[in-house]
C-alpha cells in the first residue's frame, strides 16, 4: 500500500464522506473512490459500508485504521524531524527551569542554539510550589523538574543531573554555628511548606515528612516562591531544605546554609505534555542526551 493510499484511507475513515476526504487531500472524489476499491481488492474484504446517505467503517476497516494511524504518525514524525534537521529548526521553544538551574543547563542551551540558530529559545522560571502550572497552561513547552513526576498527562525524559540539598536557617538560629547537621534535626523545628499545587509525593522527595528515626516533621508557615521562603527562613520562624545551586546564588547576611550529612539528593529530568510533544521538544531532548552522554 502506497503512502498516498494510506493517507486517503485515513482521511476517509475520519471524514466518513468521500467529498470531504477528497477536498481535504486536494484530490478528486474519483481518486478517493478508486484508491479505496484498490485497497479492498488487495486486502480481500470491505473496509467501508456505503449507501446513498452514509459511509461507515466495517469492523475490518476499524482494525486497519487503528493499526495504520500509529504507524502513519511515526512515519510523518520521522520525515518532519529529518526535514527540520536539514533546514534548521525555526520557531520558539519555552523551557522552564528552577531559578538558578539555567547555569547547570547552559551547555544544553548552547548546543541547542548552535544547532538551531533560527529558533528562539526562551527560559521561564518554574516555582517549586507549582511545578506543572506553566506546562499545563502552555506557557512552558518543556521543563526540567526534580523527580519523581507521576502525572498521567506528562511525560518524563531521561535524568540530566543531580543536586544535593542543604539546610537553610536564620543567621541567629541555634543551628547556624554548626559545621554540619543530619536530617534528624528536622524533628526539632518547624519546616517551610509550599503554598501551591505541588503534589505531596513530589515535595516529600525534597522535604521528608518524617525524620530517619520516624519523628513527624512539623509543617511551618507556607511560601509560594523561593524569595518568600528565604524571607520566612531569615525571620527565624522556620528552617528549610534548599537546593545547593539555589543556595550558592543567594548568599545573604541574614541566612546561613548548613551542610547535611544525609540529605536527599535531587534528580532532575525534562518533562513535557504528552499531548504537546513537538519536533522542537525532541531536538531539545537530543541536545540534553548529547550533553549528558546519553
Amino acid at each position: 500500500m502506497e503512502l498516498r493510499d494510506i493517507e486517503i484511507f485515513l482521511a476517509l475513515a475520519e471524514e466518513l464522506h468521500f467529498g470531504r476526504a477528497a477536498e481535504r487531500l486536494h484530490v478528486s472524489q474519483a481518486r478517493v473512490s478508486q484508491s479505496i476499491k484498490q485497497q479492498e481488492r488487495r486486502i480481500g474484504g470491505a473496509l467501508f459500508e456505503r449507501s446513498s446517505r452514509v459511509v461507515r467503517l466495517t469492523p475490518l476497516g476499524e482494525r486497519l485504521r487503528d493499526r495504520l494511524v500509529v504507524g502513519y504518525r511515526e512515519i510523518m514524525s520521522g520525515i518532519e524531524e529529518a526535514a527540520a534537521t536539514a533546514r534548521g529548526q525555526t520557531g520558539t521553544l519555552n523551557v522552564g527551569t528552577y531559578d538558578s538551574h539555567h547555569q547547570q543547563l547552559a551547555a544544553v542551551f548552547d548546543l541547542f542554539r548552535r544547532r538551531h540558530p533560527r529558533c528562539e529559545l526562551n527560559l521561564r522560571e518554574v516555582q517549586p510550589a507549582d511545578p506543572f502550572g506553566g506546562l499545563r497552561a502552555g506557557r512552558v513547552d518543556v521543563a526540567v523538574l526534580w523527580m519523581p513526576v507521576r502525572e498521567p498527562d506528562l511525560v518524563v525524559g531521561p535524568e540530566l543531573h543531580t543536586e544535593p540539598l542543604i539546610l537553610a536557617v536564620a543567621a541567629n538560629h541555634p543551628l547556624a554555628g554548626r559545621d554540619h547537621v543530619d536530617l534528624e534535626v528536622l524533628g526539632d523545628y518547624p519546616v517551610l511548606y509550599p503554598d501551591g499545587p505541588v503534589p505531596d509525593y513530589m515535595w516529600d522527595a525534597h522535604s521528608p515528612p518524617v525524620t530517619p528515626s520516624g519523628r513527624v516533621v512539623q509543617r511551618g508557615i507556607v511560601a509560594a516562591t523561593v524569595e518568600e521562603g528565604l524571607g520566612a527562613v531569615a525571620s527565624g520562624r522556620v528552617v528549610s531544605l534548599v537546593r545547593g545551586f539555589a543556595a550558592a546564588s543567594r548568599r545573604r547576611p541574614d541566612l546561613v546554609f548548613v551542610p547535611l550529612v544525609d540529605g536527599p539528593v535531587m534528580r532532575y529530568a525534562p518533562v513535557w505534555r504528552a499531548a504537546g510533544e513537538t519536533a522542537l521538544i525532541r531536538e531539545f531532548l537530543r541536545a540534553c542526551a548529547d550533553v549528558s552522554g546519553g
